[in-house]
Parts: structure tokens; sequence; C-alpha cells
């Protein structure tokens, strides 16, 4: 029996378990049934030299499974160049061991029209989806990053609102269900790698991502407006955000029961929320994760554009050396906050809106940070709402500097420790309402 035959026989398996679960008490996920039947990419004319256009052969796949009602696509090793191509239901996207599918570099090849790019690998509207095996997907990054600095650098001079090149994702699933990511290597994205958006019961498990430190808006996994979401035992080293769950639906789809469990975060700005928040988030839990070199550990992000309510978080059980700052929840994305938290605050409040940022019982437990490079953190609402019911519990963290706060509501610190070289290891003014702080 060939290899990808035996294959095929453990993936159906393991894939036609209705349910998934992480830990005991944690929401189900239900995971893709594939049909176990296969094709092979070479059957249709594929050409692994990595030159030859092969967007045709992977389409003429796809087609020929769903007409049989689906199955399992395997991409044998060798490298694949190819234009962007779309996935279906009941498809298995199964990469060999040293398979790599290169998308190409060319910009025109994925412009929809003036200042948008559809994405490399897509899937729209779909249900029961794979995207497994040991081999790569390969974005071709480097040719779209310088003009991407260059972009980021003329609207910094202009002070725009927005100083992210438009660029192709890399994969992204759009209102789909039942979607499941496991052990391929994604690298050299242009700009995000693994976006699910409006999807529900999402699985994303031992996964490496990596990309340059410098390459820009390289978000590694972001959920957007999505159910029912586990990210497992993943590797992410990248240029921006290595998790980035959004709730930015204009339908108004609540972001909700997410899961980050068991992974491992290198260069990025660490496992963050937001920074659009506006349709709401609530019910997500991060556990036993380390975080080495990360620019930020734990992060939520907004601002008056952008928020909205993120409540019952819980970040646990995280490990965090040479990191810049351990804590950040802020209200203040890319906005002013060098004048508070140090003289009674003078930032004047603003009417509550639909897109005010509101963070609500946020618990950081058992965390442990050394060699801190920045300051220990910040905790910083706004003075029209808040940051409220805020815990930190078991806190470990050496730092420069101490901890920041401001504009906060019933903020507890139970055996909380802060080593700061410089300063003041708590930084916290009179907008802090209800602040306690025990050992």
């Amino acid at each position: 029996m060939k290899f990808y035959q035996v294959f095929l026989c453990f993936i159906s398996t393991v894939l036609c378990s209705v349910y998934l679960k992480a830990d005991e008490g944690d929401f189900s996920v239900a995971q893709p049934v594939i049909p176990n039947r296969s094709v092979n990419l070479k059957d249709f004319g594929a050409i692994a030299d990595g030159k030859t256009d092969n967007a045709t052969a992977f389409k003429q796949a796809v087609d020929a499974l769903t007409q049989k009602g689906g199955g399992t696509l395997i991409v044998p090793e060798g490298v694949w160049y190819t234009l962007p191509f779309e996935l279906a239901s009941n498809i298995n996207l199964y990469l060999a061991s040293n398979a790599k599918i290169l998308f190409s570099p060319h910009f025109d090849d994925y412009k929809l029209k003036s200042k948008k790019y559809r994405p490399m690998l897509y899937t729209q509207d779909a249900h029961d989806i794979v995207i497994s095996g040991s081999g790569t997907i390969d974005g071709n990054g480097s040719a779209w990053w310088p003009e991407a600095e260059r972009f980021k650098k003329e609207a910094n001079r202009l002070h725009l609102s927005n100083n992210t090149s438009p660029r192709p994702r890399m994969v992204q699933f759009d209102h789909c269900v039942r979607v499941r990511v496991e052990g391929v290597t994604l690298t050299n994205s242009p700009v995000f790698n693994l976006v699910p958006m409006l999807c529900e019961d999402v699985t994303i498990d031992h996964i490496v991502i990596y990309n340059p430190n410098n390459a820009p808006n390289t978000d590694g996994i972001d959920p957007s407006a999505c159910k029912r979401v586990v990210i497992s035992h993943c590797s992410i080293d990248t240029g921006d955000d290595c998790i980035a769950v959004k709730a930015g639906s204009p339908a108004g789809v609540v972001t909700e029961n997410i899961l980050v469990t068991d992974c491992a975060f290198g260069h990025g700005h660490g496992c963050s929320i937001g920074s659009e928040t506006y349709s709401g988030l609530k019910h997500m839990i991060v556990r036993r994760c380390s975080f080495d070199g990360t620019e930020i550990g734990v992060r939520f992000k907004s601002d008056r554009r952008r928020g909205g309510l993120v409540e019952d978080v819980t970040y646990q059980d995280l490990t965090m050396r040479n990191v810049g700052e351990a804590i950040v929840i802020s209200s203040y994305y890319q906005g002013t906050t060098t004048d508070i938290g140090s003289d009674g605050g003078t930032q004047k409040a603003q009417p509550i809106t639909r897109t005010t940022p509101h963070w609500k019982n946020i618990t950081v437990k058992n965390l442990k940070a050394v060699n801190g490079t920045k300051d220990a953190g910040m905790i910083l609402g706004l003075p029209e709402m808040p940051a409220e019911l805020i815990t930190l519990e078991n806190i470990s963290i050496e730092a420069p500097k101490g901890l920041r706060m401001g504009y906060t509501q019933s903020v507890t610190l139970s055996n909380v420790q802060v080593s700061a070289k410089h300063g003041p290891v708590l930084i916290a003014d009179k907008t802090n309402v209800g602040l306690k702080q025990t050992n």
C-alpha cells in the first residue's frame, strides 16, 4: 500500500470524529468529514519545476473531486508554482513531505481592481475543508514587502489614518463551516498568513508560521467574526501580530468561543485581541503558551474608531522571556497615552458611541515574565469608558519599568510581583477607581 493510501485511512479516521475537545470543560468544535477518495495533482498535468503555472491543474483537480462528492487532493513532493486558486467543500488539500506550493510574485496576478487584491488560496461559502500534511505554502512575500515599506513611510509622512498597503492575504476562509488546518508550514506571506473570516468550527493545529520579523503586517492567524475556534500547538514567528482575534463584522456578528492553547510565539506583536472589536467579542481563553522575543505578550488593542465590547477573556499559565511588554490593555491604539497615568489624567471624555472600546471581565493569571525589555505593561481605558473588572493574579514580571494604569474601574491585583529596574513598580493615579491590591 502506498504512503498516501495509508495516510488517507488515518486521516479519514481522525477527521470523521464529529467533535474535538481540547480539555475537559472546553466547548466542542465540529470537525470536517472528508470522503475517502483521492486524486494526485500530477494527474492533471502539473509540473513541479518551480516556474510552470499550475493554477489550471489545481482547479481541475478540485473540480474533479467536487464532481465525485469530495476527497483528498494530494500535492506530492516538489515545488508547485501557481497563480491564485480556490478550494471547495469536502476537500482536503494534502501537502506531502517536501511539497511546496509557491505562489506567483507578480502583482497583476491577484489584482481585482484598483487597490484591491484577491487572496492567494481562497475558500468561500464552503463546508468541510482541510489543509493538511507536512509541506509548505509560500507566498513569495519578498516581492511585496519593499513596496509595503515605501507605502508605510509615505502614509506616516502624510499622517494618513491607514499606513498598510493593499496586498493579497495568503490563505483565507470566508463564510465557511468546519475548517481544519494542520501540520503545514506557512511562510513568506505578502500580508496576513491565515484568515478565517465569518467562519464557524475552525481548528488550527500543529502548524508553523514564519515570516521575517521585519516583514510588514504579516500577521500569523487572524480569526475575524468567527465562532468556535481552537488554535493549538502552533509555532508562530512573524512581522506583526502572532495571533490577532478580531471582531469587525459590519453585520454585528459577535466573535465568541475562542481557545488558543499550547502555542509558542517568537518575534511579533503577541497574542492579540483587536484592533477591530466593534461587533463584540466574548468567551476567549489563551493558556499554556510561551513567548520569546515577542514585542508584547498579552495584548488588547482598539480605539474610539473601531472599538466595542470585549468581555469574559482569560489569559493563563503563560511564560515570557525577552518580551517588550508583558501585558497591554489599551483603548488608545495608535493614539495618545503619554499624559495618562502620571498627573491625574488630562484626557477629555467623549460621547460614548457604538465604536467606543470597552474591556470588561478580563483575567490574566499564572504569568511569569523574565528579562523584559521595555516595561511591565499598561492598562488604559478611556475617561468615558474605563477598563473594568480586570484581575491580575499570580503574576511575576521582570522589566526595566513598572506597570502603568489609567482610567480603570474595579481592578484587582492579587500576588502581583513586578521587579522594575527604574521607577515605581505600579504607576496608577486617581483615574483608577476601586483598585485592590493583595499579596
